[in-house]
């Protein structure tokens, strides 16, 4: 079990009535907790969710707070400040004056920097330490009127050749504010993509979905994401653009085992983080699967880390990789199946 999870089993006797579990870990936390205490599961990791309904755990993949009343709610500390200043906006907009709203999270996750983000809703008491983690409450002295989704958008533009794109990202989706170099170095090399029908795996704020539209709008892009923060982002950022979201399917999905068949190409900046912590196994299954999931003639293109192993994954699937491009520490690599 997730020693976040442990420590709230520890201070079970402080919850309940109806819990809401907000981030929580993919574990069995929610069937752990003591009888007082109906639990439900908040996520927007897909995966995560799809693994708490085969649990029969009560779980809502969405950007938005459930549509229930809830007496109390524990929030798993996220990884971004951003996200986690929404969560308590939209938390301290749905709770009562009085509720309470408890915090866990690593210590070197930055729980104790979050518990601060607390304090303008009400006073704080740290409750636990232990399993190098940290458990506190906030009682709601408070209220706030809910802000509209759009109000937590960040905006960029980006231009390549003659095309122009404003990105926006929503709090917590991969370079919220700025263009990242990989994306940026594989960008130039769009424009030599085969047409038709394309899976951007990671597509985060949508740049690299909203891109391949720009350049043609008769492409069938299915923009794959397991974070619902990311997949409605890349949605605003068509919106903006007034691009055709006919072309577009969003789908979320738990690995790149989900992504569509008889693709014309699969193209990403492939994710590698999951939470605070660094995991490549998403990525490395995109290079060993995607040959699976393309046309005869289908092409992959994807932007990495120079030191990463990728080519290798590549070759060994697609018998070659060839690189495109060697650029400020990143990789763009190319295969063809056949």
């Amino acid at each position: 079990m997730d020693p976040r999870s442990e420590v709230v089993i520890r201070q079970q006797d402080y919850l309940n009535g109806h819990v809401l579990l907000i981030n929580a870990p993919n574990d069995q936390l929610a069937k752990l907790l003591p009888n007082q205490v109906q639990s439900s599961v908040w996520t927007w990791n897909y995966a995560d969710h799809q693994a708490f309904l085969k649990s029969e755990i009560n779980s809502h993949f969405s950007v938005e707070f459930p549509q229930h009343e809830f007496d109390q709610v524990v929030i798993f500390v996220p990884k971004s400040k951003e996200l986690l200043n929404y969560i308590l906006h939209v938390v301290i907009s749905h709770l009562k004056m009085g509720q309470s709203v408890f915090l866990v999270g690593e210590k070197k996750g930055g729980v104790e920097r979050a518990a601060k983000q607390l304090q303008p809703y009400g006073k704080t008491l740290k409750l636990d330490s232990a399993r190098h983690c940290q458990f506190w409450q906030m009682k709601i002295e408070k209220n706030e009127i809910l802000k509209p989704l759009e109000d937590w958008i960040k905006t960029y533009s980006i231009q390549i050749d003659q095309h122009t794109l404003e990105i926006c990202a929503l709090p917590g989706v991969f370079s919220q504010d700025h263009l990242d170099v990989g994306t940026a170095v594989l960008l130039p090399y769009l424009s030599q993509v085969k047409s038709g029908k394309i899976a951007d795996f990671g597509c985060g704020a949508g740049v690299i979905s909203g891109y391949l539209a720009k350049l043609n709008p008769n492409q069938q892009i299915f923009a794959l994401d397991v974070d619902a923060f990311a997949l409605r982002s890349t949605e605003i950022t068509f919106k903006r653009n007034q691009l055709n979201l006919t072309q577009l399917t969003l789908q979320p999905v738990t690995g790149f085992q989900d992504a569509p068949t008889d693709l014309d190409a699969v193209v990403s900046n492939p994710p590698f983080h999951q939470g605070i912590h660094t995991n490549y196994d998403a990525s490395e299954e995109l290079c060993r699967r995607a040959k699976l999931h393309l046309k005869n003639a289908g092409e992959l293109w994807i932007v990495a880390n120079r030191f990463l192993n990728y080519p290798l994954l590549i070759e060994q699937s697609f018998s070659h990789c060839e690189l495109k491009a060697d650029q400020q520490g990143f990789k763009v690599l190319y295969a063809c199946a056949k």
